[in-house]
């Protein structure tokens, strides 16, 4: 049986998660800004119901990722708060795991988007 008021309590800390990561990540801030931007994008364009999953199961790739990135990182931070080698390696492996996903993301954002744009850009 589902506990409302523990479900409750799990949604607030989760919102409360995504406000830190929010408050403190710049990076993360940048990702929900491009996220924005290709969902207003997306709006004005009228894109397909498909090409609205492509974008948003995209947008939740990227910004799941960035935040276990973040999260990876305080752990690591405070596990090991003096820089190894290996943890630094580790740090910038989670890095690269979130840019190729971004570049990914963009390369395909713009396959979805090329229809619409296309047209637009013949009558310039």
């Amino acid at each position: 049986m589902i506990h409302v008021r523990q479900f409750k309590k799990s949604f607030f800390h989760a919102l409360r998660g995504i406000w830190i990561v929010l408050g403190t990540e710049q990076s993360f801030r940048l990702q929900v800004s491009v996220a924005i931007v290709v969902v207003v994008f997306a709006w004005e364009l009228h894109v397909s119901p498909w090409a609205w999953v492509v974008l948003l199961l995209l947008i939740a790739a990227v910004l799941t990722l960035e935040l276990l990135n973040s999260v990876f990182e305080r752990i690591v931070d405070t596990l090991r708060p003096r820089l190894h080698p290996a943890i630094k390696d580790m740090k910038d492996m989670m890095a690269g795991v979130v840019l190729l996903v971004s570049l990914f993301a963009a390369i395909i954002g713009g396959i979805v988007f090329w229809p619409y744009l296309f047209p637009l850009f013949l009558r310039l």
